[in-house]
């Protein structure tokens, strides 16, 4: 005796072994044997064998017409023997049956279950909406399938490239276009990535690496509302001093500046002059939500997207001939030991007399000349005592780091003939070693200004976000710590408030703390504990590392583009570690696959034999390696 019997959704037909008051134990063609409880059994059957029954029994069900099964089916609960003895005109077999329990079971459009066995008919108005539903199911997806069909032959349909630009960042899995993607993407086994550019939607990778991006941080662009610019400053007092700002050539936000005065034999006077646009930002305005949304400026190679809008950014940027308020930090040193004899930080205006530019000054600038007293050298009475200054302030840094700093890498600058969202404009790599003094002085100074500015803050007990370092652990906090790798008991971005939202904040805790003194934890934009605050912190993190990730991922696009550019074929890199080299001519870290092992710094030359501009490698090889001395 054989029974047919329901299974986690799945008819089963198989002999019965054994039977008892609920369950029966039953044995499939192979001999495995399972218990089944009797209310999941539909009924018991003598002949023919299970396995025939079920094929003989599906059989039947594809023959027969729903639609006619649905005309003469009771239009109250049947069941579904009794709609087959109906139907065939005489006590159905086994088959017969059988057939009709899995016609109605696959028609649930027509019959809806009601139990085991039981079936209710569907109402016209109900089937004729259900009916309709799957036949725009059954035309969408020969539309999906059209489409695949079109994309694996290597044409994009038009329906799809309208909606290609959301596959990279959000794409709408339940639209047609997207099914009809992902279908093609699976078939071909490819990335989404090489897929559109396959396509054709986008013309090469650059394009697509920055769409990427900018659909997914600049979904509305990267203009900025119209905002109206006030006189903010004009009636601050104005410096008598002469101060110079020293930048790269494509700078535009001219952040700091600095001046040296001698207000007596042996002592010397340093400004550090910085611009000061937290005068248009008072929390929660326009101008901070704007810069609070896109926390910093955005670099790339030929483009920039400022954190700030334009007119704002000419408006403070410190630029040569034009009187503007600048938050000063005025140093007093003696000469001759390097020992900071007092501070003082004042909101005042400032005329810059000229925006230095470090690429037309470094070759003019050696440590060499600026020892020497005699030697030509342009800014002379500027440049020479706040060189030696620096010198003594980087001296007693070293002595807190108890080692010295490491500034002999080269670094580059990329500049780009043509648009920058060209892969074909000309880019050059333009060398410069960071260790070159006018790197050196500047940074000294804004160190020295970050430090100071840090230590205000925490003396008046007004919260700032400083950036601490210990056991080789970079932090950001509300409160002040030593930064070992730099060697300041504090440490606090303030230097660059037009390109850093962190940096405005803190301008705005320097201002109220020079301004206000011991009521300045009261008067400040944060106070203490200030939940904002550390909100702040958190976004700035994420998203200042998503820029830089953009940077860099960039910079290495048009690394690789220089390498073809100039059809270099072999290379000179130096060993890191595992795989990894760094090239000697070019800002770029590569894997090599089966590297022997090498010391740190050895040299290698390798034979670079492909690039990838979407997956941003290179395929190299290792043709040699220099002997260790």
């Amino acid at each position: 005796m054989y029974v047919l019997f329901e299974d986690s959704g799945n008819f089963k037909a198989e002999k019965i072994f054994s039977d008892s008051d609920t369950t029966m134990q039953v044995e499939s063609a192979s001999g495995k044997r399972s218990k089944i409880k009797k209310n999941s059994v539909l009924f018991t059957f003598d002949q023919p064998a299970p396995a025939e029954l079920l094929e003989k029994a599906q059989a039947l069900a594809d023959s027969l017409d729903i639609n006619f099964l649905w005309e003469c089916a009771p239009q109250d609960e049947f069941e579904a023997a009794e709609l087959a003895q109906e139907y065939f005109g005489h006590p159905p077999s086994a088959i017969e049956k059988t057939g009709t329990i899995f016609a109605l079971h696959s028609a649930p459009a027509y019959f809806h279950r009601r139990g085991k066995g039981l079936y209710r008919p569907a109402p016209p108005e109900i089937l004729q909406a259900a009916l309709a539903a799957i036949e725009k199911k059954r035309l969408q997806q020969e539309q999906i399938q059209t489409w695949a069909e079109q994309m694996i032959k290597g044409e994009l349909p038009t329906e799809v490239a309208a909606k290609a630009g959301t596959f990279l960042t959000q794409p709408d899995k339940n639209t047609l276009e997207w099914k009809a993607f992902d279908q093609a993407q699976k078939e071909l086994g490819v990335s989404t990535e090489k897929l559109l550019l396959s396509l054709g939607a986008w013309s090469n990778p650059l394009t697509l690496h920055q769409h990427r991006f900018l659909t997914a941080h600049f979904p509305k662009g990267t203009g900025f509302p119209a905002i109206c610019l006030q006189n903010w400053g004009q009636d601050l007092p104005e410096a008598d001093v002469i101060a110079y700002s020293v930048d790269d050539a494509n700078t535009i936000e001219i952040d700091d500046a600095l001046s040296v005065q001698h207000p007596e034999p042996g002592r010397l006077r340093v400004g550090v002059h910085i611009a000061v646009p937290s005068l248009a930002m008072s929390r929660g305005n326009e101008i901070d939500q704007i810069a609070r949304n896109r926390m910093a400026t955005v670099y790339t190679p030929g483009y920039k997207i400022p954190m700030l809008p334009p007119e704002l950014i000419a408006h403070f940027s410190l630029d040569q001939g034009q009187t503007r308020p600048a938050l000063s930090l005025y140093v007093d040193a003696d000469i001759s030991t390097g020992e900071i004899l007092s501070h003082q930080t004042r909101l005042e205006r400032i005329t810059v007399a000229g925006n230095l530019r470090q690429h037309e000054l470094d070759p003019l600038i050696s440590e060499a000349a600026l020892a020497d007293e005699n030697a030509e050298l342009p800014y002379a009475q500027w440049l020479r005592p706040l060189w030696n200054f620096s010198r003594q302030l980087s001296a007693q840094r070293e002595a807190v780091r108890g080692k010295p700093e490491n500034n002999n890498r080269v670094e580059y600058s990329f500049e780009l003939e043509g648009p920058h969202d060209d892969p074909n404009s000309i880019i050059r790599l333009v060398p410069r070693v960071r260790n070159a003094p006018l790197s050196l002085l500047v940074a000294e100074y804004m160190i020295l200004a970050n430090q100071l500015w840090g230590g205000l803050l925490a003396e008046h007990n007004v919260p700032g976000i400083y950036r601490s370092q210990q056991f080789m652990r970079t932090r950001m906090s509300t409160t002040p710590g030593p930064h070992e790798s730099i060697g300041v008991p504090q440490y606090i971005w303030s230097t660059s408030p037009l390109r850093r939202y962190v940096d405005l904040i803190n301008q705005g805790q320097i201002l109220a703390a020079a301004q206000h003194g011991i009521s300045a934890r009261l008067a400040a934009p944060f106070q203490p504990k200030d939940a904002d605050l550390y909100a702040i912190i958190g976004a700035f993190e994420s998203q200042y590392t998503q820029w830089a990730d953009y940077q860099s991922s960039l910079e290495r696009f048009w690394c690789l583009r220089w390498l073809q550019q100039n059809d270099i074929k072999q290379v000179q890199a130096s060993f890191i570690k595992e795989d990894l080299v760094r090239l000697t001519n070019a800002p770029l870290v590569l894997h090599v696959p089966g590297l022997p092992a090498l010391e740190r710094g050895q040299e290698v030359t390798l034979d670079l034999l492909s690039f990838d501009e979407l997956a941003l490698t290179v395929e190299a090889r290792l043709r040699s390696v220099a002997t260790a001395d």
